[in-house]
């Protein structure tokens, strides 16, 4: 196993693949370097010497310039290296698409086939909250449905609590509605309980029209305030789901049929070299297959959003990408807060030092695919191909959003390591070996084996073989702990 890797030719950093002591000297190629202090593993070094304002270069593109000058063996990090962005940037179409060479195969997997042609990857029982104020009596009827009915033949049964149906107004009273709307409609629910008050804004007869048509015996109503016992009339309301929902079968699907959201969080610096590129060629394989994937996290995209601009497949396209990253720009300015301060403490600790290091990195999950489509906040997904979707950083609200969208799964990526779960199965997957082998009960997946002699070929047919398995009923962690929830993105005030 390498000690180091330079991760594009045109780079003046390599990146350290284990803890570096002051002193130790590093042979790359015919150059040795000598160390100038303690390197911590995903961390820069510097390849030569750099000029104060020169570009430092990893990825093969700027990531900011050195504030000082920088010695060949130097630690680069917060201390020495700044970000280049500032300000808006007026963006000009100038389309350069890839051809992906991947041969279409027959893979499938065992899915539920739902009347209105979606396709799920669990038969799972919700109850969904029109408002916050019923979450305790929505628990309450889980808990006893549990209890009376031990419902072992269907995959999950749960309630995705918020805090959120009242009290808003304007945009983010109608993104409750149709984030709501959507897990309604979610293909991974077999069956869904639609649990309101009847004193709140977000009242049923206004929600069933974000929520379409629907198949009347799998999706039930009921406002607590109508009724004199709403848990008996609940739990009664889940029996009846249940007997209809429960002896629904699992059967061959195409892996066309597949929307896979792609997500990263707690990241580090072996992010952008082990385990977002291998998101990016699962993408790709995917985009191949006929399915869809959803890349997300528009914050980090700025620095890095010309790479997805340029895969526009057409100017329409383009123009939708603009306004999804001006839109999120005029979002922080709006607020009087910084656009491009984004590393999280978590993130700089781990290598990470600038929202372009992280952007060039984190946007690596889209692969190489043509960007086919842009979605709105909890627009559901109408175009097969790799689509870009309005929704921020925070873990959570984009791994929820991606499934609003319509998600089956999500891929998370990290090198710190979360147990978060969204609502959908969302797959964690180290960055590095380390976490794997520490937090097994939190990381599903080992990108780190991509630094230990395994080529990105070997590495993927293995991670298709597994996101295939869960896509059949295989339980990811967090769905062994039960750990599931929503969040719904706010941007306005509360009354």
């Amino acid at each position: 196993m390498a000690n180091f890797i330079k991760i594009n030719p045109a780079d003046n950093v390599i990146i350290s693949l284990k803890n570096f002591s002051e002193g130790e000297t590093i042979q790359v190629n015919e150059q040795e370097l000598n160390l100038k202090s303690d390197v911590p593993r995903g961390h820069k070094i510097a390849l030569n010497a750099i000029s104060e304002n020169e570009d430092i270069i990893k990825y093969g593109a700027p990531i900011g310039h050195a504030l000082q000058n920088i010695e060949a063996g130097e630690h680069i990090h917060v201390q020495n290296l700044k970000t280049n962005l500032s300000g808006t940037i007026n963006y000009s179409f100038d389309q350069n698409l890839n051809e992906l060479s991947i041969e279409r195969s027959n893979r499938t997997f065992q899915g539920y086939k739902r009347s209105n042609g979606k396709v799920g990857i669990r038969n799972e029982l919700w109850i969904v909250p029109t408002v916050g104020c019923v979450n305790g009596q929505a628990q309450q009827i889980v808990d006893m449905f549990k209890q009376e009915v031990n419902p072992v033949d269907i995959d999950s049964v749960d309630v995705f609590k918020h805090s959120y149906g009242c009290s808003q107004l304007g945009d983010d009273h109608v993104n409750t509605q149709k984030a709501l709307a959507d897990v309604i409609n979610h293909p991974n629910a077999g069956g869904v309980f639609v649990l309101g008050l009847g004193c709140e804004n977000n009242q049923i007869d206004h929600l069933k029209k974000f929520i379409g048509d629907y198949d009347e015996s799998r999706v039930r109503f009921l406002a607590a305030q109508d009724v004199d016992d709403e848990i008996e009339a609940g739990l009664e309301i889940m029996k009846e789901i249940y007997e209809v929902m429960h002896n629904d079968k699992r059967e061959d699907v195409p892996i066309s049929e597949l929307s896979i959201g792609l997500k990263c969080g707690a990241s580090d610096g072996l992010s952008g070299i082990t385990a977002n590129p291998l998101v990016g060629a699962f993408s790709d394989f995917l985009v191949a297959q006929g399915g869809a994937t959803i890349l997300t996290e528009v914050p980090e995209m700025f620095g890095a959003e010309t790479l997805l601009m340029e895969r526009a497949q057409n100017k329409e396209v383009f123009d939708k990408t603009v306004s999804l990253i001006n839109d999120f720009k005029d979002y922080y300015l709006q607020h009087d807060l910084p656009v491009y301060e984004n590393p999280s403490p978590g993130n700089k600790k781990g290598g990470i030092t600038t929202l372009e290091d992280k952007s060039l990195g984190c946007t690596q999950k889209g692969g190489t695919a043509t960007v086919m489509d842009v979605l709105k906040y909890a627009e559901p997904i109408k175009t097969k191909g790799l689509n870009l979707l309005s929704a921020p950083g925070n873990d959570l609200v984009a791994s929820s959003a991606l499934g609003f969208s319509g998600c089956q799964m999500v891929l998370f990526t990290t090198g710190r390591g979360t147990p978060f779960g969204s609502f959908v199965p969302t797959m964690k997957i180290s960055t590095n070996s380390d976490l794997y082998n520490r937090k097994k009960n939190w990381i599903d997946y080992n990108a780190g084996q991509l630094l230990e002699g395994k080529s990105m070929e070997e590495v993927l047919e293995e991670f298709v073989d597994f996101l295939i398995e869960v896509a059949s009923g295989k339980q990811l962690n967090h769905e062994k702990t039960g750990f599931k929830e929503i969040a719904i993105f706010k941007t306005g005030v509360t009354l």
